[in-house]
């Protein structure tokens, strides 16, 4: 056990002091931060920019319709300018487009609607317009009815329903919940996850192989036995991993805080400020009245036991795939050679990212219910379950079922380890895998 150990803190020390876990601890928190605070700088940046659209009615129907505002300028043209001519000098005459409305037809709707341009007229400028155009045809045709009334009428058959969402705890105690919110949560941990899984995995193949490749390996197994190398070597990149993660947790909450107080310095001039339920401060200002909401929202999850569950099941997965990556790194020379190998481990991983989307709209289903108890897809799936209240005893079940698959995969990947470790100038087939797993 000692050996396990020694080699477990060689790997941590060798990793931790590299420039690259230094540059990735710092750049993905950041990265992380502004992506939860860029769309509210993006929502608050304005164009200072005016499209000029040239318009042609044939029936001047339209003529008081179509109402300039700060980004959109309409200029209704006379009927006897001919779209040929404006064609000629168009980027002389400084317009965006050309819209050109043909005549009405018998429902009062324009024959033809044609954007003209010389580039890609945007989505936003034809939704804008026409969204004028069809408010217009909609009110004659109503008129065209006379119904006395008929616009009060259609406004109160309207119907806007909204409805919240309420869950009760234990004590009968009742907190506001949000699906969409617990579906992003959802989606956040099962993806990082399936992120750290593939990442930290490949991170031991690789060592395994450039160890094997460097024939440092010979010397090391005077010493150690190969399991012991083995084990030591998923140790230590998974207290590099847990490290990591947790560094990326203080750094992501720092930064955002950081990041919010920038943009809102008014606010934070006036003490004004919110505290979430990760008691951190954010300014009021940067969030309004549906940033307010969604702090609501989330002080109803319990954070506490979601993390717990994320390391959890990211240790379990992280083990039982790493184990069977530094098997497939043992029984190579190159990393080019480990696809045909890698396959069929990393199928199972592709498979419960398909699983996931569907755990979001359902998570009581079947189908979730068994692949979050499945070793190889719990990690994803479960993960994508948690924030939607699984009962704890199917927590526990998964776990049990994920930690007890590692120990049988850890003892068969230990056993082809042992072997390919010194298997040189071989490439290694699954039947010549099977045969190393049954060597005594």
């Amino acid at each position: 056990m000692s050996k396990i150990f020694l080699v477990a803190k060689r790997e941590f020390s060798v990793r931790v002091h590299k420039k690259s876990f230094f540059v990735l601890t710092l750049l993905a928190p950041l990265l992380i931060a502004l992506l939860a605070t860029m769309p509210v700088i993006i929502m608050g940046l304005k164009s200072s920019d005016t499209s000029v659209i040239a318009v042609v009615d044939d029936s001047h129907s339209f003529d008081s319709v179509l109402i300039s505002g700060d980004a959109l300028r309409f200029v209704m043209l006379k009927d006897d300018t001919a779209i040929a001519d404006l064609r000629k000098n168009f980027e002389a005459l400084g317009y965006y487009a050309l819209l050109h409305i043909g005549a009405l037809n018998d429902n009062g709707e324009p024959q033809m609607l044609k954007f003209y341009s010389t580039k890609q007229v945007s989505l936003e400028v034809q939704q804008k317009t026409l969204n004028m155009l069809s408010r217009e045809v909609e009110q004659r045709k109503l008129h065209a009815y006379n119904i006395p009334q008929l616009e009060q009428i259609m406004q109160d058959v309207r119907a806007d329903l909204h409805a919240s969402a309420v869950k009760w705890d234990d004590s009968g105690a009742e907190q506001d919940t949000h699906a969409g919110i617990a579906m992003g949560i959802s989606y956040a941990a099962a993806f990082l996850i399936y992120m750290f899984i593939f990442m930290f995995g490949s991170m031991v193949m690789r060592g395994v192989i450039e160890e094997k490749v460097s024939r440092i390996v010979e010397v090391i197994v005077s010493s150690v036995k190969p399991f012991q190398l083995m084990m030591g070597k998923i140790l230590g990149v998974a207290a590099v991993g847990l490290l990591q993660f947790a560094l990326w947790i203080v750094l992501t909450l720092l930064f955002v805080s950081v990041l919010g107080l920038l943009l809102s310095p008014t606010e934070l001039a006036g003490g004004l400020e919110v505290t979430n339920a990760a008691n951190i401060s954010i300014p009021a200002g940067l969030l309004g009245d549906s940033g307010l909401n969604m702090l609501s929202y989330l002080s109803g999850f319990n954070f506490a036991w979601i993390i717990t569950c994320f390391v959890l099941f990211f240790l379990g997965g992280y083990l039982l795939y790493s184990s069977l990556f530094a098997a497939v790194g043992s029984a190579v020379e190159a990393e080019s050679d480990t696809q045909q190998l890698i396959m069929p481990i990393t199928i199972p991983l592709i498979v419960s990212i398909f699983v996931m989307l569907n755990t979001f709209q359902y998570p009581d289903s079947t189908l979730s219910f068994w692949f979050s108890i499945i070793p190889f897809t719990s990690p994803v799936v479960m993960m994508a379950r948690i924030p939607f209240d699984v009962p704890a005893w199917q927590v526990a079940l998964s776990l049990g079922v994920l930690y007890a698959t590692f120990v049988g995969i850890v003892w068969v990947s230990g056993r082809i380890y042992r072997v390919g470790i010194l298997m040189y100038g071989k490439k290694p087939s699954f039947k010549e895998m099977w045969k190393w797993i049954r060597y005594s």
